[in-house]
């Protein structure tokens, strides 16, 4: 199959499979590359809500440029990898203040964007202004390193160099934006992981993998992740209708998000060593939420959290202060960005 046939025979399975989606109603750079920061590292069932709440709140990007960083995080809670959310907010401005609000329209001057790779400028550019030049995610490894036989580790500089070079030389002048569509919907939906379509595959007959059998083993990635555990102990001080909390800051994840204080060890602890340099006879745990685990990329987290009634005003003063948190009314945490962790934790808790 000459390398022609096999662009085209993936354009007309995707146009005969592909997948009802908004941002594909809109040549909008705005939408286009609101989806597509939304959707790293994100399925497209997870990520549809967080997409329309985001529309109907900015529907431009000036919109999006005047809110608070705050209000930001706060919709894109629960998501995840929030820099991608900062990124976002930041970038949102600088378009409107360098850019007067209009997106730079070639891919060289998108990947001048922050948060904006090699990937999502090609989406961009391929998408709304028809420029040839190939998006390479994911989909695009798989479907190209099994039907082309390529066995180099697609996390190497050399895999990476060479997968954008074949993807490149294969997407069609006259309409890259439909064949970067159809190779990504591809590899999303018939050319999966696991248990792949081979049965009914347009292009399983000259396809390497196929043929050798070697779907589960391509694409070749060598590099493994290793997580590290960490423990979160949580505690949850509440006055009357007060309760404290703190912003997270600095390099580490949930930057900006607002949690509880935080007493991070080599292990869950129990709520009495937590307390043992406090006001102890001020304080009465009330509710403890079960030890809950949650995988990150790098990390896995383990965490318990206690809600715990501070019985003067003084006494909640006095660890406001020495625990460096600030005070929030019960309704108003609500309204703060949070992890999911913290979400869990008073749901649980059912507070």
């Amino acid at each position: 199959m000459e390398n022609k046939e096999f662009v085209c025979q993936l354009i007309t399975w995707y146009s005969k499979n592909k997948r009802d989606l908004p941002w594909r109603e809109t040549q909008n750079p705005y939408i286009i590359w609101l989806s597509e920061i939304l959707l790293q590292q994100t399925r497209v069932d997870q990520g549809m809500p967080y997409f329309y709440k985001f529309i109907d709140n900015y529907p431009d990007v000036s919109k999006l440029a005047k809110a608070e960083e705050r209000e930001v995080l706060r919709l894109w809670e629960g998501l995840g990898y929030y820099s991608r959310a900062r990124n976002l907010h930041a970038t949102a401005k600088l378009i409107v203040e360098k850019y007067s609000g209009i997106f730079p329209q070639s891919y060289n001057e998108l990947l001048k964007l922050k948060g904006v790779g090699p990937y999502t400028a090609a989406a961009i550019a391929s998408f709304s202004y028809n420029e040839p030049v190939a998006v390479v995610d994911g989909n695009v490894y798989r479907v190209l390193s099994r039907f082309f036989g390529i066995k180099d580790d697609i996390a190497s500089p050399s895999g990476v160099k060479k997968f954008r070079e074949l993807a490149n030389a294969l997407i069609p002048i006259k309409d890259p934006s439909t064949y970067n569509q159809a190779i990504m919907e591809f590899g999303a939906l018939h050319c999966v992981p696991v248990k792949p379509k081979c049965e009914n595959c347009p292009v399983s007959a000259q396809c390497y993998a196929f043929g050798a059998n070697e779907q589960s083993s391509l694409p070749v990635k060598n590099k493994k992740i290793i997580k590290k555990n960490r423990h979160f102990n949580y505690l949850a001080f509440v006055w009357k209708d007060k309760i404290l909390m703190k912003e997270r800051k600095g390099k580490d994840i949930w930057q900006g998000l607002y949690e509880f204080y935080n007493n991070e060890s080599s292990e869950i602890l129990d709520p009495g060593n937590l307390l043992e340099k406090l006001p102890s006879s001020e304080l009465t745990i009330v509710k403890s939420s079960e030890v809950m685990k949650h995988i990150l990329t790098h990390q896995i987290l383990f965490c318990k959290g206690h809600i715990i009634n501070v019985n003067s005003k003084s006494a909640f003063n006095a660890i406001k202060g020495a625990l460096d948190l600030n005070e929030f009314s019960i309704n108003q945490i609500n309204d703060l960005p949070k992890p999911v962790l913290i979400q869990r934790f008073l749901k649980q808790c059912e507070f």
